[in-house]
């Protein structure tokens, strides 16, 4: 308990940090939107103090998949547009002005020869200013403009890459670019979990799938500091943690409150092959709750490392104990196995 400023006793207030591994969990959609269910995530926890994103350059200039395919999209409609095959049912409206236009392209030209122009002149002004007239003339007239940033983000296709550095600063996430060295952000990552370990942070959000970070959470643990993974598998981060999440499902907005309890280890519906009896991943066998309770498990040894495994329901009798034994080539497929 500690007193606020209204002199009032409450619950200390719970301090979170997300630190995002951009080059191996991007963002599948809209980079705004998936920063801002990943901050609705980490506000369940406590007060979010920080978001913060590493990547190296490469993961900036890249063109995902579903970028290129709506930029295809837009432009063959573009094409129909003018071709007149594809005539819209409403005008396209400027965010600016509002002025309509017939197609797409004439609302391009339109912004690029009319509002582009303005805002270029106004940047040329405001970087001829300086100290606190130019802080003023760049809040009022520059960044201060939503309406023509909201219009340039929609309209006009950035030079570089797909525009993933802007968004994710516009939500609120300090993007930091590191070294075109290999696990340079991996690097960057752990010396930002060290230092939160020593700054009184509650909870530590890690978006990432990658192993490494194994030891460096065993460590955030062992400092009483809880951890959440975010990312696609419950494998080989999410067993180092107290809670974990899928990336697919905060991306959606799909995880609640109830999904964040620590203890409770909740189960997505994942493409996973581990939910089929044999598989190639960790898991060799699996078996239902109610399955457990009503069998028994047996485990024998013989004495060079090797185990067999066998379950019998109660509602099973076996009178013989030849109709179980293996096969020489279910002998040979276990040794496989195991």
């Amino acid at each position: 308990m500690v007193r606020n400023k209204e002199g009032i006793f409450a619950p200390k207030e719970k301090k979170v940090v997300v630190l995002w591994d951009l080059d191996n969990k991007p963002p599948r959609g809209p980079p705004y939107e998936a920063a801002t269910a990943l901050r609705k995530v980490a506000e369940k926890l406590g007060r979010v103090v920080e978001i913060s994103a590493y990547a190296n350059r490469h993961a900036f200039i890249h063109l995902p998949h579903w970028v290129v395919e709506e930029r295809r999209e837009r432009r063959n409609l573009d094409f129909m547009e003018r071709k007149g095959e594809v005539t819209p049912i409403d005008p396209y409206i400027c965010g600016v002005c509002g002025r309509k236009c017939k197609t797409n392209l004439d609302l391009k030209k339109h912004f690029k020869q009319l509002h582009e122009r303005e805002r270029q002149k106004k940047v040329n002004r405001m970087r001829s200013l300086k100290g606190k007239k130019r802080q003023k003339f760049k809040e009022r007239f520059v960044s201060g403009n939503e309406k023509y940033n909201e219009a340039a983000r929609r309209l006009l296709t950035p030079k570089v890459g797909y525009g993933l550095e802007a968004e994710l600063r516009r939500a609120g996430v300090y993007v930091k670019t590191v070294e075109d060295k290999p696990q340079a952000a991996d690097w960057a990552v752990k010396r930002q979990i060290q230092h939160s370990m020593t700054r009184g942070i509650d909870w530590l959000v890690l978006v990432s799938d990658d192993k490494d970070f194994s030891d460096m959470l065993r460590k955030a643990r062992e400092a009483d500091l809880g951890t959440l993974v975010v990312s696609d598998r419950d494998r080989a981060l999410g067993r180092h943690a107290d809670l974990w999440v899928p990336w697919s499902g905060v991306e959606k907005g799909e995880i609640g409150e109830m999904d964040l309890i620590p203890g409770k280890r909740p189960r997505f519906e994942e493409d996973e092959e581990s939910e089929v009896g044999f598989s190639g991943g960790d898991a060799l066998f699996s078996l239902s709750y109610d399955e457990v309770e009503r069998a028994e498990m047996t485990v024998e040894s013989d004495g060079f490392g090797r185990f067999n495994v066998s379950a019998f329901s109660e509602d099973e009798w076996v009178e013989d104990e030849g109709d179980f034994a293996l096969s020489d080539s279910d002998d040979d497929s276990d040794d496989e196995l195991f």
